[in-house]
Formats: structure tokens, C-alpha cells, sequence
């Protein structure tokens, strides 16, 4: 196995009345051919952030990298010029947005959409191929009658239709890494259920590797073999998905976990939460950003960021009282 895509001390800013504000801040974390690793936290902890970072699509001029690479195999993303790195995305590198309402084109037609990833990067097929491989890719993604569909408006399909077509768009050019941010938020259970097995079958017959966004625990442990916890722009933990659920050496993560609703409460328990909520960008604390929402809090942690600190082969935790925090789970 080898990295497919890297990120490397990526630090990313933001442009606020107060001035240039980190929002990412010296993350790493690696993805290897043909894995998913999943990004999780909850909003505003930068997940987001990272994805448009590695795709080339932070807003301008508001937000810019600092610092850090991304690196798509050999290549730099960060350094390349903007054709350039035009050309590597929707080719290698993909991404499915949260909401294909605001992602897709009003005024055009499901067909012209679908096809501009051919143009653009196939540019030797003539229109009939490009159809040819429109409707063999939105059946593919489990869009009954895709012929007819070519000629439909985003808002004349649901809401599951419209994100089978943000997977096809984003699976035209069998990208090496497709980025997933958070694709079945806006769907029912049922209509979830659904896109993330196609996601998952997709996966395995195109052997791409996935980088999956969510607040949803659950998801990550169904669908990703390992897992990056954010919290505030920083890296919380990072495990596999199997030592991470049996074993969290992060505060944060335990209150993630414990916040998972389960079948053997009873029906007036209430369910945990953790205290507080995620700071906004410009009001950062000092030391350990998740110091004012944990148990474990004390003066080191209120003057000191954390570093991350190794737990064991490939888990990570930047908690400066890991050894304190396990004693009292198994106590």
C-alpha cells in the first residue's frame, strides 16, 4: 500500500474583520490506495475547510493556505498553477458536495452537467460518445431510465436523484481520490442507506480511495478503515476505525461516542451531550482548544496546545493527560 494523497502540516486562514484568522491549523493525515478514511467532528471544527483546501475551492479572497502541502502522489497541489490544477481536478481528483441543490446548475439541463466533465477532460470524444457515456454512467449509479433523464432540471428530480447525479459528475473520470463532504446529509434514512452503499460498491469496482466527511459516527464506522477527529481547525485523534471506537485516548472522542443514541437505554433516558459548543474562529481559548468543554481540564491545559503523541501503531491522540484519561475509562 502507498499513499495516494497526502496532507502535510496544511494551515489555512481566513480574512476577518479582526484580521487573518487560522481556521486549519498544521493538520496531517494520510489516504492509502484504495481506503476510506473518514473526517469527523462537529460543524465548525474545519472539515470542510480541509476538503476545498485539497480541492482548489476555498472562497476567494476571503480564504487562502498559509502554510503546508498537499501532495497527490508526487504533486504538490498548492504549488501548481491555476491551469494546471484545474486540469488534476474532476480528472484525479473529485469531489460530491453536501447539497446538489446549490451544487448543481439551476438552468441546465442534468445531460449538459453530467457531460462537462467529458469535455473538459476527454476532449477527443464527439457529442454522441459523451451521451453514450452519460447514460451508461447514470445507470451505473442506479438512475432508472437515464436516457430520459439527460433532458431534466436538477429541481425536476429528488433529492436522492440529484445526489446519484453528484456521484456520476464526480465519478466521470475514475478519479484516484474522491472527496465525499457530508453526501447524505440532506437525504431520509432510507435514501442515505442507499447512497452509501452505492458509494461503497463504487469504491471497490473503481478501487479509488475516498475521503469521507461527516458529523455521523455511525457512518464512519460502517463505511472507513481509518479516522481523523477534528475539533476547532486541529486534529484531535487519528486511528483506525477499530482501535478508535474500542479504545478513544481523546476527550472529545469519547464525548463523540458517547453521544451515539443506543437501543438499550430506556425510552426517558436522556441523551449524552457534550457541554458547550465548538468556538468560533476568532475566539479560540488559549492552550488545548477543547479545554473549556472537558472534564479533564487543568492549568496545563488551559496554557499549552497539545502535540499529538503517539498511542500506538497508526493512532495518534494531542491530549496532554492521555495517560489520566485511559486510567479513569478503565476505572
Amino acid at each position: 500500500m502507498h499513499s495516494v494523497l497526502r496532507v502535510e502540516d496544511l494551515s489555512v486562514s481566513f480574512e476577518l474583520e479582526a484580521g487573518l484568522v487560522n481556521v486549519v491549523d498544521r493538520i496531517n493525515f494520510s489516504v492509502e490506495a484504495g481506503e476510506t478514511v473518514g473526517l469527523v467532528g462537529e460543524s465548525g471544527c474545519g472539515k470542510s475547510v480541509t476538503a476545498l483546501s485539497v480541492m482548489g475551492l476555498l472562497p476567494r479572497p476571503a480564504g487562502r493556505v498559509v502554510g503546508g502541502k498537499v501532495l497527490l502522489g508526487d504533486i504538490d497541489l498548492l504549488t501548481l498553477p491555476a491551469d494546471k490544477r484545474q486540469a488534476i481536478r474532476g480528472d484525479r481528483i473529485s469531489m460530491i458536495f453536501q447539497e446538489p441543490m446549490t451544487a448543481l446548475n439551476p438552468v441546465q439541463r442534468i445531460g449538459r452537467q453530467l457531460g462537462e466533465s467529458f469535455r473538459l477532460h476527454q476532449p477527443e470524444l464527439d457529442s454522441n460518445a459523451i451521451t453514450k457515456q452519460c447514460v451508461s454512467l447514470m445507470d451505473r449509479v442506479g438512475i432508472p431510465a437515464p436516457d430520459e433523464r439527460l433532458s431534466a432540471y436538477p429541481h425536476e428530480l429528488s433529492g436522492g436523484m440529484r445526489q446519484r447525479i453528484m456521484i456520476a459528475m464526480a465519478l466521470a473520470t475514475r478519479p484516484d481520490v474522491l472527496i465525499a463532504d457530508e453526501p447524505t446529509t440532506a437525504l431520509d434514512v432510507t435514501i442515505q442507506a442507499q447512497i452509501l452503499e452505492l458509494l461503497r460498491e463504487l469504491q471497490s469496482d473503481y478501487g479509488m480511495s475516498v475521503i469521507f466527511i461527516t458529523h455521523d459516527l455511525g457512518v464512519i464506522a460502517e463505511l472507513c478503515t481509518n479516522v481523523v477527529v477534528m475539533y476547532a481547525g486541529r486534529i484531535a485523534e487519528r486511528a483506525s476505525v477499530g482501535d478508535l471506537f474500542r479504545e478513544p485516548h481523546h476527550p472529545y472522542t469519547r464525548g463523540l461516542l458517547d453521544s451515539i443514541p443506543r437501543m438499550d437505554t430506556t425510552p426517558k433516558s436522556l441523551l449524552t451531550t457534550i457541554e458547550g459548543a465548538v468556538p468560533s474562529i476568532g475566539e479560540l481559548p488559549t492552550g488545548c482548544r477543547f479545554n473549556n468543554r472537558c472534564n479533564f481540564s487543568d492549568s496545563l491545559c488551559q496554557q499549552s496546545e497539545p502535540e499529538m503523541r503517539n498511542i500506538g501503531a497508526d493512532h495518534e491522540s494531542a491530549c496532554h493527560h492521555i495517560e489520566r484519561f485511559k486510567a479513569e475509562l478503565i476505572g
